[in-house]
């Protein structure tokens, strides 16, 4: 066995930056570091003074194609390699699938140093050993190419591709046909080897595990076990995505990736609160609420920006699609009316589908009356009817 070289690309921090972070993205098996590209817009553009690694795994991308057979446990140490060139340090990682695998490795092996951990569509253990020797010797005798179709039934949720045929999806595909034959064949042959399971209960790494609804490789059901496993992992599952969930839906992800590193990047409160508020509300929101700032408003501000956002929203005790849960019942009973709207969106930014917020609404409905709820049940459907999805932010 040997350890590969990997190669990747490199999001700087802002100039202004006075210090930074690392986050390490791995893709998964048959993808480029282009399957994270949504998610590095959003998370570089909430997190100016993070610096974002990507790699590409052997033979895809820009890493160099191998003959050398490898294991799990060499690609974490060949990601670490190429940390240690970036600046060493210790970092969040957050992999895909295969990536996911690594990303694990990294935090059994070398727990000192992440600082969080993020698997998605991933776990401890994927697919048998039959089934990754019957893929490699299929790519080794036809090509990638061959197993395209295979790809695009497991890879997106129904209707992804045919809604924007020509997008990241298909795009995805076509880089699919470039990668090295004999890389991918050895890269299936490394998660066929590769559990990690009896390991899990001592990995105490912070960690985010996430799963695609519509996911049938990586089941909703199995990442669920993954995470309960894991003594410091809390779980979240992404409405209409399948295996490929960063990249079928970037917004999503990088909501529930800004969580968990606002959650364990020592900062301040002011500093920490002004990030969670973003990533929760929207930039245009607070961008608004910025600007019309006075002397007299400035210290509430302050106020809700250290204590709201900084101190209740970031604790780790509830996630934050539990949070909206319980803001849009709380304010539903209240009756504040600006507050449900602004909060729907969240909402919908915090991972809720349309259906969940409709539920919480009749829900409470028993305990705060009907005329609270009908109230809310309006501007939620205005929430919904607006041009510009409440789930996207605006950068503008």
């Amino acid at each position: 066995m040997t350890i590969p070289r990997l190669l990747g690309s490199i999001t700087p921090a802002a100039d202004t930056a006075t210090s930074s972070g690392l986050l390490v993205l791995l893709p998964s098996l048959g993808t480029t570091t282009a399957v994270w590209d949504g998610v590095v817009a959003e998370v570089a553009h909430a997190l100016p003074a993070l610096r974002i690694l990507r790699i590409d795994l052997p033979g895809h991308g820009a890493s160099p194609a191998t003959g050398s057979p490898f294991t799990i446990a060499e690609l974490a140490e060949a990601t670490l390699r190429l940390v240690d060139e970036a600046g060493g340090g210790r970092f969040h990682v957050a992999g895909l699938s295969l990536g996911g695998a690594v990303a694990l490795e990294l935090a059994a092996s070398h727990p000192e140093r992440l600082l969080s951990l993020a698997s998605f569509c991933s776990g401890s253990r994927i697919g048998d050993a039959t089934g990754w020797a019957e893929r490699a010797a299929q790519v080794r005798a036809s090509g990638t190419a061959s197993v395209v179709t295979g790809s695009a039934a497991r890879w997106y949720a129904p209707g992804y591709l045919e809604s924007d045929p020509s997008g990241p999806g298909a795009r995805g595909l076509g880089t699919l046909v470039d990668v090295d034959d004999e890389s991918y064949a050895l890269c299936t042959e490394a998660l066929a080897t590769f559990d990690r399971t009896p390991s899990l209960p001592g990995i105490a790494v912070p960690a985010l595990v996430v799963s695609g609804e519509h996911d049938l490789v990586t089941t909703t059901e199995s990442m669920r076990d993954f995470a309960d496993a894991l003594p410091s992992a809390y779980f979240a599952e992404i409405a209409g995505a399948a295996h490929l969930a960063p990249l079928e839906k970037p917004v999503a992800s990088a909501a529930l990736l800004l969580e968990l590193i606002e959650r364990h990047t020592p900062t301040d409160a002011g500093a920490s609160g002004m990030a969670v508020r973003r990533s929760v509300l929207g930039d245009a929101h607070v961008d608004a609420a910025t600007a019309a700032v006075t002397a007299e408003t400035a210290p509430f501000q302050d106020f809700i920006t250290r204590y709201a956002w900084g101190e209740v929203w970031a604790r780790p005790e509830l996630s934050r699609r539990e949070r909206s849960i319980a803001t849009l019942a709380s304010l539903v009973t209240g009756g504040h009316h600006a507050e449900i709207r602004m909060h729907v969106r969240a909402a919908i930014r915090n991972g809720l589908s349309r259906a969940e917020i409709a539920e919480v609404i009749l829900h409470t409905a028993l305990y705060a009356g009907l005329p609270a709820a009908n109230a809310a049940t309006a501007i939620m459907r205005e929430v919904f009817a607006e041009p510009t999805n409440p789930g996207e932010p605006t950068h503008g």
